[in-house]
């Protein structure tokens, strides 16, 4: 059930990006047709999908949603084209990534164009929800990157060797402003104030946003070290070799004797271009020796049934539909998808 109505929702909004993406002219086959790799590869359109839940739930209609949730799979495919570029990725939902097919220059203009593509987009809401109501869209567009472009600077930190994270704490907040926020937060507290739900409902979203997206952020993180590389879409142990901090090896880390603190500390020391296939080896050994990966799982399942409670305590304000029951089985589905 909550894999078709996803199916749906994604087949409505890729129809609507094709819409507002020109498919002929002079800047066509270099700028526009690019727009639409990845979005037409083996996405979900998660986000776009809860805006649009959400909406319904709270007695709005799809029409109503259908534009900012279209330019919020537009801002979440320019986010991908970027990541990819820093994190020197090869492969995205199990093919050549952007960069890697037309090189650095015209992927980066790609993902500018389609950010550009997106407040485009979402100004078009003024003649349908608005004027007062489309600018409170870009304002919470607005946190949204803000907070997302917060929590890549300190991984890039980490990634950079210039700080390191302490602890799960450290983790759970990069994950929380880098991933939580677009993944989830923003996507469900649009999705209300377009519906015109209560201000004062709004801030619930963001603990419970908050555990279900920490809870796939760490569930993402699992399946890039254990997942079939087919079904997850990016190279296995890419992390590793890009030297993310992921919660699995900061807790193999701070579990390992010294000596093999020293050489993880040692191999993530080095770039991306010189780890070696025995290096990667050493950290797979050292996390699975810790028990790392079982704790990844631990800490995700707390937090979905942490989740779970707020969902059920603090929004009882949602009456039952279909659209109420597609964000019940998302909180399950976070730390369900096939390894």
């Amino acid at each position: 059930m909550f894999l078709d109505t996803l199916a749906e929702y994604r087949a409505l909004v890729l129809q609507r990006m094709r819409e507002h993406i020109p498919s002929r002219g002079r800047y066509a086959e270099t700028l526009y047709q690019p727009m639409l790799d990845y979005p037409m590869r083996e996405g979900k359109c998660f986000r776009p999908a809860l805006c649009l839940a959400l909406c319904q739930a709270c007695g709005g209609t799809l029409e109503d949603a259908f534009e900012t949730a279209t330019a919020l799979e537009m801002f979440h495919n320019a986010f991908l084209v970027h990541d990819d570029i820093a994190d020197c990725s090869h492969s995205r939902r199990g093919q050549p990534t952007l960069h890697a097919q037309h090189g650095i220059a015209l992927a980066t203009n790609v993902g500018d164009a389609l950010n550009m593509l997106a407040l485009g987009t979402l100004l078009a809401n003024t003649g349908h929800l608005g004027l007062e109501r489309a600018l409170t869209v870009i304002e919470e567009i607005s946190r949204m990157a803000r907070e997302s472009t917060e929590g890549q600077s300190i991984e890039l930190d980490w990634v950079a060797g210039r700080k390191a994270p302490a602890g799960a704490r450290d983790y759970l907040l990069m994950t929380y402003k880098k991933t939580t926020w677009y993944t989830c937060i923003a996507p469900m507290r649009l999705g209300a104030l377009i519906a015109d739900a209560p201000p004062d409902r709004l801030g619930a979203f963001i603990p419970f946003g908050f555990r279900i997206g920490a809870a796939f952020q760490i569930q993402d993180d699992v399946l890039n070290l254990v997942g079939d590389e087919a079904l997850y879409g990016k190279e296995t142990n890419g992390d590793l070799e890009e030297g993310k901090r992921t919660l699995m090896i900061i807790h193999a880390m701070a579990h390992a004797d010294p000596s093999t603190r020293a050489r993880l500390e040692a191999i993530y020391a080095k770039p991306r271009v010189e780890k070696t296939v025995e290096d990667i080896g050493f950290v797979v050994e050292a996390i699975g020796r810790a028990g790392s990966i079982d704790y990844a799982r631990q800490i995700a399942q707390r937090l979905t049934a942490s989740a779970r409670r707020a969902w059920d305590e603090r929004f009882g304000w949602i009456p039952p539909s279909p659209h109420r029951r597609f964000i019940d089985e998302m909180i399950d589905y976070m730390i369900t998808r096939p390894l």
